[in-house]
C-alpha cells in the first residue's frame, strides 16, 4: 500500500515545483524528500518525476497520481467528519483565515456569531491573503478560508478545494470629481480614463493583475503612478493624486466618507468583479464545525446582498 506521507510530499512538489521548497515546508532536508520520492517510484515502480531538467516537473504518471491523491486525502478527509459527526456538539479549536477587507464584514461577525451559538467552539482567526491562507488550508493548517478571485483573470479553486460562494463584490472605479461628472448617472468606460494616472496594488498580487487586465482590455496599458497595499490607502492616494483606482464596492462602503476631491463610479462590464468564498477541504464539509461556520458566513454574504450559500466547488474538469 503506498504511503499517504510520501504522497504528500509528492502534491507538494506539483504545487511548489522544487524539492527545497517541499523541504522547507516540512521542515526536513532536500536529501530527506529525494529519498521518499525515490522509494513513492519504487512502490508504484513508474518515473513519477522528470529530474532532467533544471526545474523538477512530474511525468505523466506522476500528474496522474497527485490527481488520485486528492482523491485519497479527500476519502480520509470525510472518514474523519464522519466520526467527529457522530455528535451534535460545534466544539474544539478551529483555525480560519480571512483577507483583510472581509475582516469587518465577515471575519469579525463571524467570531461573534460563533461565540453566541457554539460556545464550546474556539475560532482561531488570521488575517491571511488567499495566497497565503489557500496553501495552509490544503496542508491542513487552516480548517476554512475566506478569500476572493477576480472573475476576469478567470482562476479556479484547486481541485482538493470546496468552495461556497458569499457574495459576488462588483468593481468601482474611483475617479478625480470633475471627472467624476462626466459619467452622471451612467456607468463608466475605463477606455474614457486611459489618459490619468492610477494607483495600483502592489506587483504580484491578483488585485494589481485585475486591474492590469481590465484596462489592457479596455485597449490601454495604465500609468501606474501609485501603489497601495490596500483599498481606504488607494482611495486616498487617488483623491490627493488626481488619479484613478479600481476598488471593490464592499471596501468603498467600508471608507466613512470619501476624501475630497473623489468620486466612484459603477462599470459597464459586470465581469469586473470579485467573488469572495469560503473555502473547505473536499471532504470535510460535513465536519460540524465546518457546518456552522459555512452556515454562519453565508448568511452574513447574504446580509452582504451575495451569495446564496450554495457550494460552488471546483468547476467541471478541474
Amino acid at each position: 500500500m503506498l504511503d499517504v506521507r510520501r504522497l504528500l510530499l509528492l502534491r507538494d512538489l506539483a504545487d511548489l515545483g522544487t524539492v527545497t521548497a517541499v523541504a522547507d515546508l516540512h521542515g526536513v532536508t532536500p536529501s530527506a524528500v529525494s529519498q521518499q520520492l525515490r522509494q513513492l517510484e519504487r512502490e508504484t515502480g513508474a518515473a513519477l518525476v522528470d529530474r532532467d531538467r533544471g526545474r523538477v516537473l512530474l511525468t505523466a504518471a506522476g500528474a496522474a497520481l497527485v490527481e488520485d491523491t486528492c482523491d485519497v486525502l479527500a476519502a480520509l478527509e470525510r472518514a474523519e467528519a464522519r466520526l467527529r459527526g457522530t455528535g451534535d456538539a460545534v466544539a474544539g479549536p478551529f483555525r480560519v483565515s480571512c483577507f483583510t477587507s472581509a475582516l469587518p464584514v465577515l471575519g469579525a461577525p463571524l467570531l461573534a456569531e460563533a461565540r453566541a451559538r457554539s460556545p464550546q467552539l474556539r475560532l482561531h482567526l488570521t488575517e491571511e491573503e488567499p495566497e497565503t491562507s489557500l496553501p495552509l488550508l490544503r496542508r491542513r493548517r487552516r480548517d476554512l478560508a475566506v478569500v476572493y478571485r477576480y472573475l476576469n483573470l478567470g482562476t479556479v479553486p484547486p481541485p482538493d478545494v470546496l468552495t461556497t460562494r458569499l457574495l459576488v463584490d462588483p468593481l468601482l472605479l474611483v475617479l478625480p470629481e470633475d471627472r467624476a461628472r462626466e459619467a452622471e448617472g451612467a456607468v463608466a468606460d475605463l477606455a474614457a480614463y486611459a489618459d490619468l494616472p492610477w494607483v495600483l496594488a502592489p506587483e504580484g498580487s491578483a488585485c494589481r493583475e485585475a486591474a492590469l487586465h481590465a484596462c489592457r482590455s479596455a485597449g490601454f496599458t495604465p500609468d501606474v503612478r501609485h501603489t497601495a497595499a490596500d483599498f481606504p490607502g488607494a482611495v486616498a492616494l487617488a483623491a490627493a493624486g488626481g488619479a484613478a483606482a479600481l476598488v471593490p464596492r464592499s471596501a468603498v462602503a467600508a471608507v466613512a466618507a470619501l476624501p475630497g476631491g473623489s468620486a466612484v463610479r459603477p462599470l459597464a462590464d459586470p465581469g469586473l468583479a470579485r467573488v469572495v468564498e469560503a473555502c473547505v477541504r473536499t471532504g470535510t464539509d460535513t465536519h460540524p464545525a465546518v457546518r456552522a461556520c459555512v452556515r454562519i458566513l453565508a448568511e452574513l454574504g447574504r446580509r452582504c446582498g451575495g451569495g446564496d450559500g450554495a457550494p460552488a466547488g471546483p468547476p467541471p474538469g478541474t
